[in-house]
């Protein structure tokens, strides 16, 4: 879907303020520092993430979806920014936490654990093929999101069905954990 159509999906059905469980379970127990939301939609998780103390920068390719989310909580630092046309430069050594939920962009991998500081969290959702579907680009294959980070410290990972209630497709999640001696 181009970012025009993403427009008019959020201006027809304004989006689920429930945060991702996955990242309320990871977030809960760090301490509130600086947070990253990339391909946020209408900002379930950054919203979230502001309730908690934590200072959020929330970028998405959609204007719909950025308005939404200023209109909710306007102290999120709320960005439009087509991430395939690198229209945002995630910083190195920036984001206590920068999570990429339900968006898969093979290129920001890097980028995302770039910019954490060591120490700093990436947590990633995409969705993967269930058995016996093809791969498509918009899906990873079985195992393939773990490879990304073999060089940071597995805090969870999962492969197989959605434990979050709004996403019933199959998925691979990921919390991983940037060494503290990484350069």
């Amino acid at each position: 879907m181009d970012l025009r159509g993403w427009d008019e999906r959020y201006r027809n059905h304004p989006g689920d303020t429930c945060v991702t469980p996955l990242l309320a379970s990871s977030a809960c127990n760090l301490a509130p520092g600086r947070a990253l939301d990339l391909a946020c939609g209408a900002g379930r998780n950054a919203l979230w993430l502001a309730s908690r103390g934590w200072r959020v920068t929330a970028v998405d390719g959609s204007s719909a979806a950025i308005d939404i989310l200023t209109t909710r909580n306007p102290a999120i630092d709320a960005r439009v920014a087509d991430l395939e046309k690198r229209q945002y430069v995630i910083e190195p050594d920036s984001w206590d936490l920068i999570a990429m939920c339900y968006y898969l962009q093979r290129d920001l991998f890097e980028p995302a654990k770039r910019g954490v500081i060591p120490g700093g969290i990436v947590l990633a959702i995409v969705h993967i093929p269930e058995p016996g579907e093809a791969l498509t680009p918009f899906r990873l294959a079985p195992g393939e999101l773990a490879r990304y980070f073999d060089d940071f410290e597995i805090l969870h990972h999962h492969e197989g069905p959605s434990h979050d209630p709004a996403h019933q497709r199959w998925v691979a999640e990921i919390v991983a954990r940037r060494p503290l001696s990484q350069r």
